[in-house]
């Protein structure tokens, strides 16, 4: 049979990593929609591929070596059976009868990423812990409040010895991040988009680790992921508006490279500083169609052969799958491959994108007033209440009122 695009990408590098980025929970009925749109031609290969991509039973031919999650994430995992978590969550409402609103949603978040890791856990024990984990992510809506996010990290983190815990790339988060490593947690920092926020990273778990090397800490369950949200950087924050006030025409090209640029020199952070974290890809896009009738998907094939993570969405997988036959072959020395320096030059034009491409251009404090940063915390707080309300309608038809404590109060 082919291999996937996929599995060729991470032939480039041995050491790449290609991990699910959804719940673990909605991989079913995605491996059965592709199953079922496949093109007559395909349908026997793709069938045997999404098989072949997430398969627990076989561990020694499954793709995939870990899972993200987020709260939008989650919330698909709802949505992908609606009934079932209804009656989930109805029981919990029971049981935890005195508890307010927020109080089972959490819980029947955690379960959610509790489940991923038992879905994974194969992978973990195979592979003796390098592999198989699972990440889970505090709450968005306390993403500048280090207590609250103190206090969902250290419960995330005890769901199970595969799990990763999720903290954002604001100033609290880092501080996160630090303290999770000196207790040999493993974690993914996410909503991170700057230089300036994945070389903070990088010092904050190089700090942890050595904390935990002096105190005798075991690292059996630590590692380290840094996620560049590539795509949201374009799009969700300044570089746009910022290119067009000063008259400058950005290509989409030019959006690609400011993208894929940031992840380079994060990459070079980390070989010429030894940091002990691996940097992971995610957001990627695929660009519309060349005069040529080729595809591409720069996020990838722009830092194919690079010792990296890349985290892949089910409809980016499939939109993939569609243009496979159009992608041109990925190159293991890729990722260093210099941005054109005309290109480069342009972009450094732009504040939004000198002040993200050089490691000192921004302080922590900064970090939380950066729009990439409030457009993804809004965009994850808002799937984060439609979780809340979830749990809100199945209280209101038990006929009970729907309470919620401040944080403080809980």
């Amino acid at each position: 049979m082919p291999k996937h695009v996929l599995e060729r990408l991470a032939e480039a590098n041995p050491d790449a990593e290609i991990w699910w980025d959804s719940s673990p929970l909605v991989y079913a009925s995605w491996a059965e929609g592709v199953k079922q749109k496949a093109p007559g031609t395909k349908r026997d290969t793709w069938s045997e591929q999404v098989d072949r991509l997430f398969d627990t039973d076989h561990v020694e031919k499954m793709l995939f070596r870990g899972v993200t999650t987020n709260p939008p994430l989650s919330l698909n995992a709802i949505r992908d059976d609606p009934e079932y978590w209804a009656q989930f969550v109805t029981g919990l409402i029971q049981q935890h009868s005195d508890e307010d609103v927020e109080s089972i949603f959490w819980r029947t978040y955690k379960e959610i990423v509790r489940r991923g890791a038992e879905a994974m856990r194969p992978v973990w024990e195979a592979s003796k812990g390098k592999y198989g984990y699972v990440s889970g992510q505090v709450d968005p809506r306390y993403a500048f409040d280090y207590d609250a996010m103190m206090a969902q990290a250290l419960e995330i983190a005890d769901l199970a010895p595969n799990v990763m815990v999720k903290s954002p790339g604001s100033r609290e988060g880092y501080r996160i991040i630090e303290q999770l490593t000196a207790r040999g947690i493993a974690t993914n920092n996410t909503s991170s988009f700057s230089v300036p926020q994945l070389h903070a990273c990088m010092q904050a778990v190089a700090r942890g680790l050595e904390t935990a090397k002096a105190n005798g800490v075991d690292l059996f369950r630590w590692r380290s992921v840094i996620t560049h949200m590539s795509d949201r950087f374009g799009s969700l924050g300044d570089l746009k508006e910022q290119a067009e006030a000063r008259g400058i025409d950005l290509s989409e090209a030019d959006q690609r490279w400011a993208e894929v640029a940031l992840f380079k020199r994060a990459i070079r952070l980390i070989r010429d500083n030894g940091y002990p974290s691996k940097m992971l890809m995610c957001s990627m896009r695929i660009s519309p169609p060349t005069d040529d009738g080729s595809a591409a998907s720069w996020h990838i094939e722009k830092i194919a052969g690079a010792d990296v993570v890349y985290t892949c969405p089910p409809k980016y997988i499939s939109q993939l799958m569609q243009v496979e036959d159009k992608l041109k072959p990925f190159d293991p020395a890729a990722i260093d491959e210099e941005v054109p320096a005309d290109v480069l030059n342009r972009l450094l034009r732009i504040p939004y994108f000198e002040q993200s491409y050089e490691p000192d251009g921004m302080t922590p404090d900064q970090f939380n007033r950066y729009a990439s940063l409030i457009a993804t915390t809004a965009e994850f707080s808002t799937a984060t209440r439609r979780m809340v309300d979830f749990v809100a309608q199945q209280m209101q038809k038990l006929g009970m009122p729907v309470k919620s404590n401040p944080p403080a109060q809980r």
